[in-house]
């Protein structure tokens, strides 16, 4: 019994090691435009956009109040969302760091 549960620690540990792995191996991107409000849109995802460099990008946030930097010229820093983009959409990424230029 004793084997089994120091077997089933283990296989928790490796297992949660694994998905910090893959999270910090995303990748980090910085980007420069005006953040707008999310409009009815053909994908589902994302509170705001930002376009950069003629490419749109959905954005989401749980760190940061997207909506206070509204129409202002800035540039975020984030991380692109695993599994995106979807269906033609833009890709989305997580917020992490907003500065107002």
């Amino acid at each position: 019994m004793k084997k089994i549960s120091i077997l089933a620690l283990f296989v928790a540990v490796i297992s949660g090691c694994g998905s910090m792995r893959s999270a910090s191996s995303s990748s980090v991107i910085t980007l420069s435009g005006s953040i707008q409000k999310m409009n009815m849109s053909t994908y589902q995802y994302g509170t705001h956009t930002i376009s950069a460099n003629g490419k749109p990008y959905a954005l989401k946030s749980s760190s940061v109040i997207l909506d206070t930097y509204l129409d202002k010229q800035v540039t975020i820093t984030g991380i692109k969302v695993a599994g995106y983009p979807l269906e033609g959409g833009p890709e989305l990424i997580e917020v992490s760091e907003v500065i107002l230029k």
